[in-house]
């Protein structure tokens, strides 16, 4: 009971704040609490399909800004993506997913072992339920475009020599009565693409 009436409490107050600073009611943004935050609309900000940023469309050259800027991105309930600061809140442009999965580090061996992923914001994920792997393929071509979950709604791309890497690895394995070929992470298959035929 005292969890729940904790939790009202913080969702009260961050209502309020929001409500204090003037930015409207957006689904699915945290808001941390502030009466000075500053409601920017649209930035002129773009995430390019390999995770480079642009500002004004100029390449973001320091890392350091870069990963400061990922570190407050989240991702609305309209798939919308937010710099949310409490400064400030600002929505910008996402060409594709806003990081790119770079780097691929195994430990373990089997379905026992673990897949972890480093981002271009160095973030390391770990390959499992919490951040599981999509492959979509596009619908002209059929070319594959993996992704990995990384927080609230934001996702990796996989570098095209890091989905090479995985590939590698890929074993065959039953799943609901069709072969697939995919990948072990944490106990979990992730499946990358139907069994080839002979």
């Amino acid at each position: 009971m005292k969890d729940k009436n904790c939790k009202d409490m913080q969702a009260q107050h961050v209502a309020v704040a929001a409500e204090a600073d003037g930015v409207p009611e957006i689904p699915g943004l945290v808001l941390p609490p502030s009466r000075h935050r500053v409601y920017c609309g649209d930035i002129d900000i773009r995430i390019d399909r390999e995770g480079r940023w642009h500002y004004q469309g100029s390449p973001i050259g320091r890392k350091e800004m870069v990963c400061l800027f990922a570190s407050t991105l989240q991702r609305d309930a309209n798939g919308d993506y937010w710099m949310v600061t409490p400064a400030e809140v600002g929505r910008i442009t996402v060409d594709d997913a806003p990081f790119m999965a770079v780097e691929m580090f195994v430990s373990g061996q089997g379905a026992d072992g673990v897949i972890s992923f480093r981002t271009n914001v160095d973030e390391i994920i770990a390959l499992g339920v919490d951040n599981p792997l999509e492959v979509v393929n596009h619908p002209d071509t059929g070319e594959p475009s993996p992704y990995v979950e990384v927080r609230g709604g934001l996702r990796a791309r996989l570098s095209r020599s890091v989905f090479y890497e995985l590939v590698d690895r890929a074993q065959e394995c039953n799943v609901d009565g069709e072969d697939v070929y995919g990948v072990w992470s944490q106990s979990l298959f992730f499946p990358l693409g139907p069994s080839r035929e002979d």
